[in-house]
């Protein structure tokens, strides 16, 4: 749901990349991210989700307290379930109530 500013539907193969091989264009992808967030980022969440089940995620942040912690985490979250909600278009109640029971369901699954 993020915005893909390559064109690239995320399978990086060699045809639909010009020519670049799978490292390459994972190397490229990775250093656009990297010039679209900045040097003054504090946090950020990434989560990768394969064959619609397995979902491998990792999350790091910097601060000073551990309440400015959980607002960046908080913000993060409500970005991204904003972000989730604009892209389907429905209300933000729907997308929290879906993640909830999604996340339950993960958790039953490990």
């Amino acid at each position: 749901m993020a915005d893909n500013h390559d064109g690239n539907d995320g399978n990086a193969d060699a045809e639909s990349t010009g020519g670049e091989t799978d490292d390459e264009a994972f190397a490229r992808r990775v250093e656009e991210a990297r010039d679209l967030i900045g040097e003054d980022a504090t946090a950020f969440y990434v989560g990768v989700v394969r064959e619609g089940r397995e979902v491998d995620s990792t999350f790091a942040q910097e601060a000073d307290d551990p309440q400015q912690e959980g607002m960046q985490a908080l913000s993060l979250l409500a970005s991204h379930i904003r972000l989730v909600s604009d892209e389907a278009g429905v209300d933000y109640t729907t997308v929290a109530a879906d993640a909830v029971t999604l996340a339950e369901q993960l958790d039953e699954s490990e």
